[in-house]
Parts: structure tokens; sequence; C-alpha cells
């Protein structure tokens, strides 16, 4: 689940604790992938903080020497930036047939991978994992995305909400016709 020695809550708990802990984030992104895939959106939205962060920056082709210009920083243009409202406007427009890019709606299938938990500050987790998102529309669309999402869960009872997602695709051109999907 880790990669790095160190010195945190983390890496100070038992190892079932961790093990119980990385199991129930595990868990929590199944279900959330789950949600998305059979279109629960307002479900889903029950999962997300009214202080989320939704963010995924442009990623640019860059030479070695410019490595840390590769994706555009907090505060420039990205594809997403959005809060609570935001996201709570694009799930209930899917649900009223006015979004031409989702009606009819797209199939998607989430699939999560590398779960990583990277540290834990109060009741807050923050975790990174591989994704990718496969999306097929109307008869022959096909869409693929890749990619890397930095998650804080923040703990709530027995499960999480998430409070933020930064979102970082493996590709640089996208192909797709539209962005409509939650990642």
């Amino acid at each position: 689940m880790r990669t790095d020695d160190k010195d945190d809550r983390f890496a100070a708990m038992s190892l079932v604790d961790r093990m119980t802990l990385g199991y129930s984030v595990e868990q929590f992104l199944y279900h959330e992938a789950d949600l998305l895939d059979r279109r629960c959106y307002r479900e889903w939205l029950s999962l997300v903080a009214e202080d989320i962060h939704y963010w995924m920056p442009i990623r640019r082709t860059v030479t070695l020497a410019n490595l840390d210009r590769e994706f555009t920083k907090l505060g420039d243009m990205a594809f997403f930036d959005d809060n609570y409202a935001d996201l709570k406007m694009r799930v209930e427009k899917l649900y009223t047939g006015s979004s031409w890019s989702e009606d009819p709606p797209s199939r998607t299938r989430h699939l999560v991978a590398n779960v990583q938990i990277k540290d834990i500050e109060g009741d807050i987790v923050s975790v990174s994992s591989a994704f990718h998102l496969h999306r097929s529309r109307l008869e022959a669309t096909v869409d693929n995305f890749y990619g890397r999402r930095d998650d804080k869960l923040r703990k709530v009872g027995d499960s999480f909400q998430l409070v933020e997602r930064h979102i970082f695709l493996d590709q640089t051109l996208i192909d797709a016709t539209n962005m409509s999907s939650l990642f």
C-alpha cells in the first residue's frame, strides 16, 4: 500500500490497522466506481463533501528540463475546476435529458487500481490510485481515459466522503468529443 518509509500516522499504525484502512479505502473507491457505472449520480454525489475540490489540469508535452510545467497549475486553465455546486449542477443536468452529450447516455466502466495510502492527517486520508475510464456511446464511439487520481477522503463514521480529487490524465491529446463523464 505504501512505497516509502515516511514517519507518519499511517506508518505508525499496526499492520492489521493499515490493512483494515487500506481495505476500507479500496471498497469506498470501488463503490464509487460502481455508482458511476450504474448512472447513480445522485447517490454518487452523496459521497462528495460540500467542500470538495474536483480538478483536472491540462497536460502538456514538455522537455525533461521543463517537467515542472507538464501540468497546468491550480488557478490556471483546467479541464475541470469544480466545487460542490458545479458537480451538483452537472449531476442534475444528467437527469434532465437536456444534456445532448449524454442523451442517449454513455456506457462507462471505471477501473481503479494501484491504490496507495499516502498520508493521514486528522480525519483526512490522502490516497493515490490509477484509473481507466472506458466510455462507449452511440453505435461506435469509444473513448478511453487513463491516469492517476490524488484523492483526499474524510473519515465519516464507517465510511468516507470525497473532499478533493485531482485527476492527472496520461494522454495530452483528448480525442473524445466531450468530457461529460465523471472521473
